[in-house]
């Protein structure tokens, strides 16, 4: 019987296909024990089953390449640490000998051990790495069994699940699922963004998928609205190609844009700047006809490797990327290591109490010079091989930009006193991220050549709400009266001192949110390349001049529901 379910929009794109439907992982598994002389055999299955994980998930990272590896990687590498984890594995083994606990048991109450840990912590950013820990339970519960991990689908399915990691995203929709459906989450997690790199449709949020759901049941989802419909009826079905149609003629005439200019109806120029962290990216860029590379992120040089890239390592790839431009610009992001980052080295702390604030970005930098020295002096010899920028993430301000300025200039002597072939000069930005920098703006502006506003920390530090919190869906959101007033301020300040200013993150990928920046005054923009030829198609459709002529008007909403009204008066077109 049709029925209909609701959920939020979170990756855009039109599914049809068979349930696969995952129960949450928690494990429902009864009591059960061993004899004394049995406990080494089910020590060795158990330790068997690890290997066969480890296996697994160093099978998986070497079959992604390119923008994938880097931006699933980290997950991986989070996983692959928790098996290592002795809270974790000799808890195990001593449920099994001490306990004379199955496997299976000792798996179950070892989780649950750990859950009450988490879930007692008051940091929400730590309670959610719970998931990390259920996602690796459920691996081991899987591979004891002999069974492929509970994430395997097949072509033509649609995944419903209670969530979804982003390390399971790729392999999915390799497997041919062509879509994906899930009770929690949250459009601005780091799967649901991963999704829309993918072109993957994706629901979340939706309560009753669960319950309403059976393996086997006929589902069709729209991942632009939230809705999925079971067992859907002809007029249903007629919706589904129509809007699988009009996916088509879309993709086709985007690709029309590659090498059309991103100017507005009246004639202004806007840049639109590319995110990268690899090769790929930085290809696809080029393609795309991007301006530049607006941030290329270096982390994913340390994420990979149990040691820290040297000078070379790092000059390679930031002198390909320099190469693969072609004369346009690429701006190298220093290391943004911490929070939901930790490398395999140590570097990046792992335990500390409140991740989000601690020390990451320009904060490490610092605190480890040698570090520093050696990704700048690798920078600045790129800078050799044509056009590049410096950006330093995590700025609060003027004493950070101060320290790595100097710390640049003194790579550059050394660099011409080597005779190396540098830039004569090297442009250096802030990323503006943190409230305390965008209120102390104007007291170090003249430190920077430009500016790149890092929405999604800024919006995430300003509203005090964890961007990747389900239960704060409704609170985390670029559209908030303080949010767009501080966007105003920073463009006000970098155009009375002549500094460029970028805007980055997820809204600048929206084109939904396109009319709402350039009327803020924003006249560059850095996204990722899959989604820059539908915000092109944006700018191209907006009249600038009477964008911000309706400036006043966006900038009196008093709340969220003001300011989506004035998006809704003054669309693209």
């Amino acid at each position: 019987m049709r029925q209909l379910l609701s959920g939020t929009a979170a990756a855009r794109g039109s599914a049809l296909g068979r349930a696969r439907v995952r129960l949450p992982h928690a494990l429902d598994i009864d009591e059960a024990r061993i004899g004394a002389e049995d406990v080494e055999a089910e020590l060795a299955r158990f330790h068997e089953s690890v290997d066969s994980v480890r296996a697994d998930m160093r099978s998986l990272r070497e079959r992604l390449h390119g923008a994938l590896a880097q931006e699933i990687g980290e997950f991986l590498d989070l996983h692959a640490l928790l098996l290592d984890d002795p809270e974790l594995l000799s808890g195990i083994d001593a449920l099994i000998r001490t306990g004379l606990y199955t496997a299976d048991y000792a798996l179950r109450l070892q989780r649950n051990r750990i859950a009450a840990v988490f879930e007692g912590m008051d940091d929400p950013y730590l309670r959610s790495r719970i998931d990390d820990i259920d996602q690796v339970i459920g691996r081991l519960h899987a591979a004891l069994h002999s069974q492929r991990a509970a994430l395997q689908g097949a072509s033509g399915e649609i995944l419903v699940t209670d969530t979804v990691a982003p390390a399971e995203l790729a392999e999915l929709q390799a497997q041919g699922v062509v879509g994906v459906i899930t009770a929690g989450g949250s459009p601005l997690s780091h799967s649901a963004i991963l999704a829309r790199s993918l072109h993957l449709p994706l629901v979340v949020g939706a309560a009753q998928a669960l319950q309403k759901i059976n393996d086997g049941d006929v589902l069709a989802i729209d991942g632009g609205s939230g809705l999925v419909v079971l067992e859907p009826d002809a007029a249903d079905l007629r919706g589904h190609h129509r809007r699988v149609a009009e996916v088509k003629r879309e993709r086709r005439q985007l690709n029309r844009l590659r090498r059309e200019p991103t100017r507005t109806l009246d004639g202004a120029d806007i840049k639109l700047w590319a995110n990268a962290e690899s090769r790929n990216d930085v290809t696809e860029a080029h393609a795309l006809g991007a301006a530049g590379v607006g941030l290329y992120r270096t982390e994913f040089l340390f994420l990979g490797s149990s040691e820290l890239p040297d000078e070379e390592a790092q000059f390679r790839a930031y002198r390909d990327a320099v190469l693969a431009m072609t004369g346009r610009t690429v701006t190298i992001r220093t290391l943004d290591l911490g929070a939901d980052k930790a490398d395999k080295t140590g570097l990046a702390l792992r335990n500390e109490p409140n991740p989000a604030l601690g020390l990451r970005g320009v904060r490490l930098s610092l605190a480890r010079s040698g570090l520093l020295h050696t990704q700048l002096r690798a920078i600045a010899r790129a800078s050799g091989y044509g056009p590049l920028r410096v950006l330093v993430p995590m700025v609060s301000g003027g004493e950070e930009v101060r320290a790595v300025r100097h710390a640049l200039d003194e790579v550059l002597r050394e660099l011409r006193a080597e005779g190396r072939e540098i830039a004569a000069q090297i442009p250096l930005g802030a990323m503006i991220e943190v409230p305390s920098a965008a209120l102390a703006l104007p007291t170090f502006v003249g430190l920077c050549d430009f500016l790149s506003i890092g929405t999604n920390d800024l919006v995430q530090y300003l509203l005090a709400a964890d961007r990747t919190n389900e239960a704060l869906d409704g609170l985390y959101s670029p559209l908030h009266p303080a949010v767009l007033r501080v966007l105003r301020d920073v463009v006000r300040t970098g155009q009375r001192r002549g500094k460029p200013v970028t805007v980055c993150g997820e809204i600048a990928a929206d084109p939904a949110f396109v009319p709402m920046l350039l009327a803020l005054g924003l006249t560059e923009l850095s996204l990722h390349p899959a989604t820059l030829l539908e915000v092109r198609r944006t700018i191209r459709a907006c009249d600038l001049g009477q964008l911000r002529a309706a400036a006043p008007a966006l900038l009196r909403a008093r709340n969220r529901s003001g300011i989506e009204r004035w998006l809704q008066a003054n669309p693209a077109g």
